[in-house]
């Protein structure tokens, strides 16, 4: 459903985008993944043909987006970032204009617009003008237009950008619903929308592809992927206590919840060997667990490392 071939994009002496190559299946929901500056926006640009690349091919459902712009632009919905739209416009006349931009007329019209409206909450705020509106609602009102012709691409940049835990959890779910029988793309720096929303991630920082790894695959690449954890009371005693049977150099203490990290992985450590060695030693412990991984240690990784590694 979206093809990119060796994309790249330049302003000036920044390379935005330095030949990115990917596909989306349908049906899949995929999360473009990067820090500030990654180049996400612009590759999401110029997939929905606001940008046109220096290098490389964009196609959207079988459409090049050079050759058959109107063709593809029809075919996806597009949120920008920041949702731009007309500020003097109340919302009920916003997404008639689109409606009638996009063609939609009788009851098809009618059903659209209602589902959109219902979805995204916006009942209440139709006579409103969008400059009156709050961030999280013009963004609700942007994703409203976005969907409102019922495309089988949707691309979403920052979707949740602005809203509040509600909100996004209701736009999530919406997301989540409308992937049933569509392929969606969302650009985010947000590692929670990857366990959230997505079924794979491709990360890009400088330009350029880090990975491309399901949720799962993405981190099972974490240190911290079956490394074992447990509370203690005093973290020094603990680790002296574990001196011999985890080398130093593979335990921590994790700022945020004091937790003591071992990962010895290698020596194929069990739970219960580190319980009876803390119990011997005299040591108070509690909510030992093997951990899953953790995406922002991940993502460091990914973007942060290997681009001091490559300057």
């Amino acid at each position: 459903m979206i093809d990119v071939e060796a994309l790249s994009k330049r302003y000036g002496a920044l390379r935005a985008v330095d030949g990115l190559s990917f596909s989306v299946q349908p049906g899949e929901v995929v999360a473009l993944l990067g820090p500030n500056g990654a180049g996400k926006s612009t590759t999401m640009k110029m997939i929905a043909g606001y940008l046109t690349p220096d290098a490389g091919r964009v196609r959207v459902a079988g459409h090049d987006v050079s050759l058959r712009p109107m063709a593809a632009r029809q075919a996806m919905g597009y949120l920008p970032e920041g949702a731009p739209g007309y500020g003097e416009m109340e919302v009920g006349a916003f997404l008639d204009f689109i409606a009638d931009v996009r063609q939609l007329k009788g009851d098809d019209r009618r059903r659209r617009r209602e589902f959109a409206i219902e979805r995204l909450t916006l009942q209440h705020v139709l006579q409103q003008t969008l400059d009156t509106l709050s961030k999280g609602f013009r963004r609700r009102v942007g994703l409203a237009a976005a969907i409102l012709h019922d495309p089988p691409v949707l691309m979403l940049d920052e979707p949740t950008d602005g809203l509040d835990p509600n909100q996004k959890h209701d736009v999530r779910g919406l997301i989540g619903e409308l992937s049933r029988d569509r392929t969606i793309m969302l650009s985010t720096h947000l590692l929670e929308e990857v366990d959230a929303i997505a079924t794979r991630a491709i990360v890009i920082a400088g330009g350029q592809m880090r990975a491309d790894h399901t949720p799962a695959e993405l981190v099972a690449l974490s240190r911290y992927h079956g490394a074992l954890s447990f509370l203690a009371m005093d973290t020094v005693a603990a680790i002296a206590a574990l001196e011999g049977l985890v080398p130093s150099a593979d335990t921590a203490v994790d700022r945020r919840d004091g937790r003591v990290v071992l990962f010895a992985q290698a020596l194929k450590l069990t739970p219960e060997a580190v319980a009876r060695r803390l119990d011997e030693r005299g040591v108070a412990w509690s909510e030992l667990r093997t951990e899953r991984g953790r995406l922002d240690d991940v993502f460091r990784q990914l973007t942060v490392q290997r681009s001091e590694e490559a300057a």
